[in-house]
């Protein structure tokens, strides 16, 4: 049986929760965010202040017991997101959390599993699976339009950190400056693995693939200065896949070009459809098809169902598509049905894919997939 309303605690308050999680939440009438948190005191007032929330705390814990709060949504830095997870889940909380949970994805599995013996329901902040547009080519690709799928091409690729006086956020003070650390295919290539897996729904067999660092020495947000990051601001990565479909993957932030700079591409036996979410001439997606009869590709419209109420496709991208994903999680929780699609189950086969793709890369070899067989 499900209920009427939902109510969403928010864990941080940074501008990523700002920009697309909080204001993602309001939008839906049948939602009420009813708290704030953050460790920075200044920054939950001010956010609290924007949004008219008016309980803030600076320790989360403070909220866990809370029987009027049905959802944690964990918009942390990344160190912190795996401990507000699980201690929201073994306090019966449902979770949004964003990515990753963990870089192992052995512990992501983990908190799925906690998550299913509890009853609850998880999703992970894979924002762009919830464009209008790439919902849309889902919709197109399960009615048979590409036919049997042959080839993936999942870009995300940005200009973020091509300037290294761009301040760093994420940065492993425990990182060996010798050794090559994974970065924009976790945090940046993740979205886009996602896709993979889901438009082609086939399990993945091995992977092949290598990174670069091509921006040596960075500012640092932490320190305010300019520093050695070995960090993969770059890479390119092959998949096989049970059905006989290939993959390709390509993830960066010292790619020319702008936000968010994601576009998947499908070919199949009877068409094909290409998704663009990228701010340019004022809106942020297009898709276009073609068919093995037609094969010009030609852009289509996206059906206003595909769209929150009122919502068109030259809305801020942050906005647009949290809101979906937050109206999307809504509506699976307050169903009560079983519908969960982007969960932590699936952010664990995510992970464990970025996870193959490190060893193939330390190894120099073709690495089997899943990891454990």
């Amino acid at each position: 049986m499900g209920q009427d309303r939902l109510r969403v605690a928010v864990v941080g308050a940074g501008k990523w929760a700002r920009d697309a999680h909080i204001p993602g939440w309001q939008r839906d009438p049948r939602v009420d965010v009813v708290a704030l948190a953050d460790v920075d005191a200044a920054a939950v007032a001010e956010a609290g202040e924007e949004y008219g929330v008016e309980r803030r705390v600076t320790d989360y814990r403070d909220l866990l017991g809370d029987p009027d709060i049905d959802v944690i949504d964990v918009a942390t830095g990344n160190r912190a997101h795996f401990e507000i997870s699980v201690a929201a889940l073994e306090a019966g909380k449902h979770v949004l959390c964003e990515k990753p949970v963990h870089h192992d994805y052995r512990e992501t599995r983990r908190a799925a599993d906690l998550a299913a013996a509890k009853g609850l329901k998880t999703k992970l902040g894979f924002t762009f699976r919830y464009a209008p547009a790439v919902q849309y080519a889902k919709e197109l690709i399960d009615s048979g339009f590409v036919g049997t799928p042959y080839i993936f091409n999942g870009y995300e690729q940005n200009s973020q950190w091509i300037d290294p006086a761009t301040p760093l956020r994420q940065v492993d003070p425990d990182a060996d400056p010798a050794t090559l650390q994974v970065s924009s295919i976790e945090g940046y290539g993740a979205p886009i693995i996602d896709i993979m897996h889901w438009w082609l729904d086939s399990p993945m067999t091995s992977v092949v693939g290598t990174m670069r660092n091509f921006v040596p020495e960075r500012m640092v947000r932490d320190t305010g200065l300019m520093s050695r990051m070995n960090i993969d601001d770059g890479d390119m990565w092959i998949a096989e896949f049970g059905s006989g479909a290939l993959g390709s993957i390509q993830s960066s932030y010292v790619t020319v070009g702008n936000y968010p700079g994601v576009e998947a591409r499908i070919f199949g036996s009877e068409g094909a459809v290409i998704v663009r979410l990228v701010d340019e001439a004022g809106i942020c997606q297009t898709i276009k098809t073609a068919t093995k009869d037609s094969v010009e590709f030609v852009e289509r419209e996206i059906p206003q169902r595909f769209f929150p109420e009122n919502g068109h496709s030259r809305e801020p991208w942050p906005f647009l598509f949290y809101s979906n994903l937050c109206r999307n999680f809504a509506t699976e929780i307050l169903s009560g049905q079983e519908a969960n699609q982007g969960d932590f189950r699936q952010g664990a086969l995510v992970q464990e894919t970025v996870n193959a793709f490190e060893r193939s890369y330390r190894d120099r070899r073709w690495v089997g997939f899943p990891l454990e067989v």
